[in-house]
């Protein structure tokens, strides 16, 4: 995947992917059902996907649309009536906020992970956040810091939680540039329109960005526990898929894809690095 695809992936607009999935049994044509739309968490872009696209290349196929946003605007669209039949948070609080308003089905929340924050950079960049940690943070050099907005983003209000925490929040503030969702975050750090920043593991830990920065781990006591989970909504016209996806995220493959993105299977420990 090249530069400039990658940023389109992850701007912050929200992005449509277009997969494919397949019930077990007797289907329609794929091309004749209309497609299970997914609202979810942008931290989720890479691991999603790749596990629906291997899950299509052994299943058999049924459309599938995901767009990827903040967990609290998707949720803000979904309460508003916008047509999504599964919805896969960063957290916990926004699918138990729709079923509290009737929207979300009750009976099918479920948590699917455990979200880590990092402190990247680009490789190129002469902060070395693996020695320096949170100190990498207070880098003289340092212009632009990006976060995700904690208005509206789990990760954003984990990087603030952390900053304070370490007690450098307010030294960091007024060099913080908020994206709109934690892909856009990462978006301005490899872009170059941030110097470094606090994003998920799982964007961190991706193809694309992977070879292109070094992070730190912030170690899960300095932050709230990230539980993400996911709730149907009761709208929806196709809940067998619903919950077939439900099944696929709380399988082994794909916990064995969670974790190949750095995220920390509900009930597990972290692997974070220990406190210096």
């Amino acid at each position: 995947m090249n530069r400039n695809l990658f940023l389109i992936l992850i701007s912050g607009i929200a992005v449509v992917t277009g997969l494919g999935l397949m019930l077990s049994g007797c289907q329609p044509k794929a091309d004749a059902l209309p497609p299970l739309r997914i609202a979810a968490a942008a931290d989720l872009k890479f691991a999603l996907d790749t596990l629906l696209r291997e899950f299509r290349e052994k299943q058999g196929a049924f459309p599938v649309e995901v767009t990827y946003g903040s967990s609290g605007n998707l949720r803000a669209q979904i309460e508003n009536g916008a047509p999504f039949d599964l919805f896969l948070s960063a957290d916990m609080a926004f699918p138990e906020q729709l079923i509290r308003v009737g929207v979300g089905h009750p009976e099918t929340l479920f948590p699917y992970a455990v979200g880590r924050l990092v402190v990247w950079a680009p490789k190129d960049s002469p902060i070395e956040v693996e020695t320096l940690h949170e100190r990498a943070l207070l880098h003289p050099s340092l212009r632009k810091i990006a976060i995700a907005n904690p208005e509206h983003a789990p990760y954003g209000q984990a990087a603030v939680a952390a900053l304070k925490s370490y007690g450098v929040f307010k030294q960091v503030e007024p060099r913080f540039v908020l994206g709109e969702n934690v892909a856009q975050t990462a978006q301005f750090i490899e872009s170059g329109a941030a110097d470094i920043g606090i994003i998920a593991l799982s964007l961190a830990k991706a193809p694309t960005m992977e070879p292109k920065g070094r992070y730190w781990e912030i170690p899960l006591e300095r932050f709230p526990r990230m539980l993400q989970g996911g709730v149907m909504i009761r709208s929806t016209k196709h809940p067998d898929q619903a919950r077939t996806v439900i099944a696929l995220l709380q399988s082994a493959h794909g916990r064995e894809v969670l974790q190949r993105y750095g995220f920390i299977l509900p009930g597990e420990s972290s692997a974070a690095e220990p406190e210096p």
